[in-house]
């Protein structure tokens, strides 16, 4: 007698209904949605209708303050995706276990990973569109260098994203990697310029702006839609901690 056996899934097919269902659940809890695509366009929105925004300043280069806070959005939204949005799905599902008993499936566990990765790497382009396109209509010019602002955008997520990784790592609970994301957040943010425009920070304060990811990340894309080719320097800062987190967090993420 002949047993029959259910086909098995294509791996493709089998990544991609992972995919499919980790989008849902990201859409049924839209905290990344709403902090890396909708809260930064909102926030050049509400920044336009402010008078002094629109107007250029010599201090700023000759770009208004709504010029200058176009990069910094961006990595304002890469930052939340990368500190939010990809560890606490992560946390959440090694607290309740969701880890352990994948890796007893046929399904690698890394593939969860991956397509987290994927969800949070969509949700970032989404976001960096809107912003561009919410600039556009707001006035604030296009990137004036695409393919160093492409490659710009790539070196941030490469140096953003296995910092969120590292958290997942070390946190033990969902709680736990939320306050550490918000302790990394925070300095991370002032020294992107948010508050206080990079161009407008002390030497020192540029310094330490310069050398950390989402300083370097800030740096990069600006350059990159001011018109030059971004300089080496943020590049390899971003390099340097896209290697290091990665390391770090190959060393110390937990299934269990």
């Amino acid at each position: 007698m002949t047993t029959l056996t259910p086909p098995r899934a294509a791996p493709g097919a089998a990544f991609g209904q992972l995919v499919r269902n980790e989008a849902r659940l990201a859409w049924r809890q839209p905290t990344s949605l709403i902090g890396g695509l909708a809260l930064p366009a909102a926030l050049l929105i509400i920044f336009s209708f402010i008078p002094t925004f629109r107007q250029p300043q010599a201090a700023l280069g000759g770009s208004s303050p709504l010029d200058v806070y176009v990069p910094i959005l961006i990595g304002f939204s890469l930052a939340m995706l990368a500190l939010f949005g990809l560890p606490i799905p992560l946390v959440t599902y090694r607290e309740l276990g969701v880890l352990r008993r994948l890796s007893a499936t046929p399904v690698p566990p890394s593939w969860l990973l991956a397509a987290q990765a994927a969800i949070q790497l969509t949700v970032a382009l989404a976001g960096i569109a809107g912003i561009l396109v919410a600039g556009a209509a707001l006035g604030t010019p296009a990137p004036a260098n695409p393919a160093g602002f492409a490659l710009a955008v790539v070196l941030s997520v490469a140096g953003l994203f296995p910092l969120g990784l590292v958290i997942a790592a070390v946190a033990r609970t969902t709680n736990g990697a939320s306050v550490i994301g918000r302790l990394v957040l925070i300095p991370m943010l002032f020294f992107a310029g948010l508050w206080w425009p990079r161009e407008l920070m002390p030497a020192v304060l540029r310094d330490v702006s310069d050398v950390i990811p989402l300083g370097a990340a800030v740096q990069a894309i600006q350059d990159s839609m001011r018109g030059p080719f971004p300089p080496a320097a943020p590049l390899l800062v971003l390099t340097g901690w896209a290697v290091l987190f990665s390391i770090l967090a190959m060393r110390f993420f937990r299934w269990e």
